[in-house]
């Protein structure tokens, strides 16, 4: 027997003003005439041209601002969608902006298919956690349902609109993702000042969204409205039964995939782990610091000997998160914590993504400076573009590869002079030597006998010294400053006493 359904809505009315939505909504249903519903009116005392109406909303009343956080739980069937859409409906696409009509352009990467400009795209693809520099460059067909999932919600921040609709919200997700996801939408939201107004059966996801208007919706007519005072919730839930350990190598090596800078990492000083029961959420690599840094001479105002480096200076060589725990505030908890464990005065770091993502900062370090290409280097890349190489495409050993095996002995040797010519303190960094210093000699000796995987690997790492780093400062007594060095020899009194 097939049920038609009518839905017929009275007394539906938004005022702007105040905020509130009035609602009757009702179900009509009639059956189709067909000889097995024939069968089944006579066999029930059933008259086929019997109309039902059932009452989903008795003169509902919400009020609901710009920017409140809405969830409509409730059964399937209930009649959550049909809320959402009459409240999508009233608000208008002026106003409101349903993920599910996110465009999707499945050929172009998705640093260029978010933000109006490559530095807008960067923060917001950063803030939905899909801050991997791998991620930047994949198509939305390359995703998981998760960072699908992400994208859309950078597309809806990006949209403008004030009303963020999310019907059958995070429904497609593991439940550990989809506590994530609804973390980060009600914190970006409230960041930005949007009203967030979301459907879903399932009822695990209360905690993290944190509503300021929860309507739960019964069989029939039934329902409940409960509002809440309009807070961030600043804790997602998958954090708080979450420790950090000494680690391990393996540790680092489960999570390397995962980092934006693969290869070998400067042995060890300390590593800790972030577990979550036994699963690795997060990695924190401490090294001893490189003799030459170039923010360090900005902060102390001089020249520190390697003897001071070694005893008092600690490098954070690598930070990892796997991916499913990013942008809920686990890299600024590794980091914020891990610092004072590491018993030196003094911490720095050097990152790219630091441009971009301020979670050093949040952490406690003090950005101090920011690197600006060498000209030696400048001028080997320009040298380097006239042979053919793409400096985008030159953080790729294939890419460097393939373009080797096509250059003509005298191009050969062309590349090699450019990078001969790259200032004498780069040769230990582009040979990967564990040397404290390369004279020329030695290193135009390694490029003459190197294999073409070799000189891959060298325009690699050049590619990568080239990217434009910041240098970031940490204190055991906190009196950092980017001005000066008096405060910072002064902290290393205090602890030192």
């Amino acid at each position: 027997m097939r049920e038609r359904f009518r839905v017929t809505r009275i007394a539906r009315k938004w005022d702007h003003a105040t905020g509130k939505f009035h609602y009757d909504i009702r179900f009509r249903t009639g059956t189709e005439v067909t000889p097995r519903t024939v069968a089944v009116a006579e066999a029930f005392g059933l008259g086929v041209d019997q109309h039902r109406e059932f009452v989903i909303y008795d003169n509902l009343e919400l009020k609901i601002s710009p920017k409140d956080i809405v969830l409509i739980t409730g059964e399937s069937g209930s009649g959550k969608s049909v809320l959402l859409r009459a409240l999508e409906k009233d608000l208008g696409p002026e106003n409101a902006f349903n993920i599910a009509d996110v465009a999707v352009d499945p050929d172009k990467p998705l640093i260029d298919a978010v933000g109006r400009t490559f530095e807008e795209g960067l923060e917001l693809l950063s803030l939905v956690g899909l801050n991997d520099a791998f991620l930047f460059l994949r198509r939305y067909g390359e995703l998981s349902d998760g960072q699908k999932y992400r994208y859309r919600i950078a597309k809806l921040m990006e949209s403008g609109k004030r009303f963020w609709v999310m019907d059958e919200f995070a429904a497609t997700l593991d439940r550990d993702t989809a506590k994530i996801v609804t973390f980060n939408v009600q914190k970006l939201a409230r960041k930005v000042g949007r009203a967030v107004l979301a459907a879903t059966t399932h009822t695990d996801l209360f905690d993290d969204l944190k509503p300021s208007v929860h309507i739960h919706k019964g069989l029939g007519k039934a329902i409940q409205v409960h509002y809440y005072p309009n807070e961030v919730n600043r804790e997602c839930s998958l954090t708080r039964d979450m420790r950090i350990v000494e680690g391990s190598k393996e540790d680092w090596l489960g999570l390397e995939p995962w980092h934006y800078r693969q290869g070998k990492v400067p042995p060890p000083l300390k590593i800790y782990a972030l577990k979550r029961g036994e699963e690795t959420a997060g990695v924190i690599v401490y090294s001893y610091p490189s003799v030459l840094c170039f923010g360090r001479r900005r902060a102390f105002k001089r020249h520190v000997p390697m003897a001071e480096l070694n005893r008092d200076f600690a490098l954070i060589s690598r930070v990892v998160l796997h991916p499913k725990y990013r942008s809920v505030g686990l890299g600024v908890k590794l980091v914020k914590e891990t610092l004072p464990r590491i018993n030196r005065p003094y911490v720095e770091t050097v990152a790219v993504m630091a441009r971009y993502n301020p979670f050093f900062e949040k952490a406690g370090m003090t950005k101090i400076a920011e690197s600006a290409p060498d000209k030696s280097l400048m001028g080997a890349i320009e040298d380097l573009r006239r042979l053919g190489f793409n400096p985008v495409f030159m953080a790729s050993e294939k890419s460097n590869l393939l373009h080797l095996q096509g250059l003509e002995p005298e191009k050969m040797e062309e590349c090699r002079k450019a990078l001969l010519s790259i200032s004498t303190g780069y040769y230990k960094r582009l040979k990967a030597s564990h040397k404290a210093y390369i004279k020329r000699e030695e290193f135009e000796e390694f490029l003459e006998k190197a294999s073409l995987e070799d000189l891959a690997k060298v325009l690699r790492r050049l590619a990568i010294i080239m990217q434009t780093k910041v240098y970031l400062l940490w204190s055991a007594c906190g009196s950092v400053n980017s001005s000066g060095d008096r405060a910072l020899k002064f902290s290393l009194g205090n602890f030192r006493g």
